[in-house]
């Protein structure tokens, strides 16, 4: 084996050794609850709260109540005693749960999804709930509305369920003195995953300052799926303001955050499946401002999450102010996001090239298929197929430049052997054979590279698809965004615990696939090589992808036994001699530098694995060689 194909395994080595150690941090972790988070008004149990305003008689107590009154105020006091009621309202799609202290979210439950242990997905993470109010006061308190009992306006059912076209709506007020109060509303459709909002201010000026009031979504979203470091990995804020969409991500453990004012389209916070999203309405002239922080957390079982808080901030200066927000708590859809302009929350690549392929071509075939056959096993089998006949131009390409290469192998190990000690001579007369039968010797290479936007548009769409969630195929095949867990290793091995089947399928039609086509005796060595590691590299991979790559490697396989075996069009060496030459831009290139590099009495850089110092020296002894041959004779 030459010094090229020892650095290019010793590189393939680095590689993988470097994705398995990240992988590693991938293994399966049962969602644990996150470390508990200060909070800027909830600081005591509403039962000590109350215990403290009951009993002024006790020192501790009155202690208490002057610590309560120095953290809320004198306004807002009376509205930290109540009681909790709750409202539920179920539609089609959604069972939501109101709480009057805070008159905030509880819970939302999505009823045509579950979490990796078989219960309902509850979206909600914050115990305290979310879409909460923080005020400023002219004490200067800084109130969360979360520890505050609103009043429901009208006796509602505790249960209300609505379907279709219907809708409902409940209201809660927290009135402070006589006509200055703080009212909100909720609007919920029965077929919809978006409901509406409203926030009412009225003659506040005398109990607020001159500051915007927040309206916040806290805590991010719940995690719903068993791996909680690939969850963390998709998990973000994303907010798109002045027609600018951006976004924050807490990928290590330094919080990240962003705040900004103009007109808001959307904030958001998705996990891998799901999202949250605010998205006021009838801004008119409103600029609002806006806060997005997140951070990362370290939990047990090597597990890792991030929570992200995106506030919009109200300008509400006096009078009454009546402010709307349609909020959409739903799964990742395309087709779903996009009706609210959410699109930036599905993951698809770059945002140049590889997206829009993604987006515009790939999803949509996606889509059609399943339409038509409801396995989503079957269809990734049958949009591989279909994506192996649209992308035949350039992989017969690839496989033409291959079978050239197979030819002519035979006389290039001939000149490797006859020039084996004057590597310059034998790269030279390697060349004029590639010109002389006309072939690119990366002819191989352009196809592959312009295949690689496609293949990773690819990727993208499958890895996130969230209708391969949960989505059973065959056999040990029972979730395509998985992976499909063959058999568990007796040890870990660079921090793989398990072999998947279908990555063990992968690697064996690459195995085949390699020993088709590498004719270079000095790389025979990937032909094991590969396989191996690049069945380790996928096992951590979803099922659908592997699915994917399977079947995308065994049409390969076929194609390539068909030209190769039974094609009409069969080359041979007189047909190469016969075809018409025509110089290539990397033939020309190599040409150029070649001759350029004689002329100066070196080699092309990189050239046989030998460096000028080294073929000059190779010159010196054939000189003083044939110098001593003449003298003997």
């Amino acid at each position: 084996m030459d010094r090229n194909s020892i650095i290019a395994l010793v590189l393939i080595a680095i590689i993988v050794i470097i994705w398995s150690i990240w992988t590693s941090q991938n293994a399966v972790h049962r969602q644990i609850p996150p470390p508990k988070e200060d909070t800027t008004a909830t600081t005591k149990s509403n039962e000590n709260i109350q215990d403290s305003l009951a009993t002024p008689t006790n020192p501790q107590v009155k202690n208490d109540s002057l610590e309560i009154l120095e953290k809320y105020g004198t306004y807002f006091v009376p509205f930290l005693k109540g009681e909790e009621k709750f409202i539920t309202i179920e539609n089609d799609l959604a069972i939501a749960k109101i709480s009057s202290k805070g008159g905030v979210l509880k819970s939302i439950k999505l009823k045509d999804y579950k979490s990796w242990n078989g219960y309902p997905v509850q979206l909600v993470w914050s115990k305290f709930g979310v879409l909460s109010i923080t005020l400023s006061t002219r004490e200067a308190k800084k109130v969360d509305t979360r520890d505050l009992y609103f009043k429901f306006d009208e006796n509602y059912p505790d249960y209300i369920k609505i379907s279709g076209n219907q809708s409902s709506s409940l209201s809660l007020s927290l009135e402070i003195q006589p006509g200055k109060k703080i009212s909100r509303k909720y609007t919920f459709y029965g077929n919809q995953y978006h409901f509406d909002t409203y926030l009412n201010f009225t003659n506040l000026e005398d109990i607020l300052k001159n500051e915007p009031i927040e309206y916040r979504w806290n805590e991010g979203l719940r995690y719903q799926e068993g791996n909680s470091v690939d969850e963390s990995n998709d998990a973000k804020a994303l907010f798109k303001v002045n027609g600018e969409e951006d976004d924050r991500d807490a990928h290590n453990d330094d919080p990240v955050e962003k705040k900004g004012e103009g007109r808001i389209d959307y904030l958001a916070i998705k996990n891998k499946y799901f999202l949250a999203a605010i998205l006021p309405q009838n801004q008119g002239d409103i600029s609002y401002g806006y806060l997005v922080t997140g951070r990362r957390y370290h939990v047990e079982d090597q597990g890792i999450i991030e929570k992200y808080n995106v506030a919009v901030q109200i300008p509400y200066k006096s009078g009454d102010k009546k402010y709307t927000f349609r909020i959409f708590v739903g799964p990742l859809h395309y087709d779903l996001v996009s009706q609210y302009g959410l699109e930036a929350s599905i993951e698809l690549g770059w945002k140049f090239i590889v997206r829009p392929i993604g987006e515009f071509f790939m999803l949509p075939i996606f889509k059609l298929i399943h339409q038509i056959i409801p396995n989503f096993g079957i269809a990734i089998i049958i949009f591989s197929i279909l994506m192996k006949i649209i992308l035949y131009p350039l992989s017969i390409s690839q496989m033409r430049s291959t079978q050239k290469m197979q030819l002519i192998a035979p006389e290039v190990n001939a000149l490797r052997e006859k020039y084996k000690d004057e590597p310059q001579k034998q790269q030279q007369e390697t060349m004029k054979l590639y010109s002389q039968y006309g072939i690119n010797p990366m002819g191989g290479c352009l196809p592959l590279l312009l295949q690689m936007p496609i293949l990773y548009a690819l990727w993208a769409v499958l890895r996130g698809s969230i209708d391969l969630r949960q989505a059973h195929f065959m056999l040990w095949i029972t979730d395509l965004s998985l992976p499909d867990v063959l058999f568990h290793l007796p040890f870990s091995f660079l921090g793989l615990k398990f072999i998947s089947g279908l990555a063990l399928l992968m690697g064996i039609t690459l195995f085949f696939q390699q020993k088709m086509t590498i004719t270079d005796p000095r790389q025979k060595t990937l032909i094991y090589i590969m396989p191996i590691m690049f069945t380790l590299l996928f096992s951590n991979f979803p099922s659908g992808l592997n699915l994917y790559y399977f079947m995308f490697n065994l049409l390969s396989i076929g194609q390539q036994i068909y030209i190769n075996k039974y094609s009409r069009k069969k080359l041979t060496l007189e047909d190469l001699k016969k075809m018409p030459k025509k110089e290539g831009w990397f033939q020309k290139k190599m040409r150029e530098a070649q001759e350029m590099a004689e002329s100066q009495g070196r080699s092309v850089p990189g050239m046989a694995g030998m460096s000028y110092k080294n073929q000059q020296s190779k010159k010196k002894q054939s000189s003083g060689k044939s110098q001593r041959n003449k003298g003997k004779k």
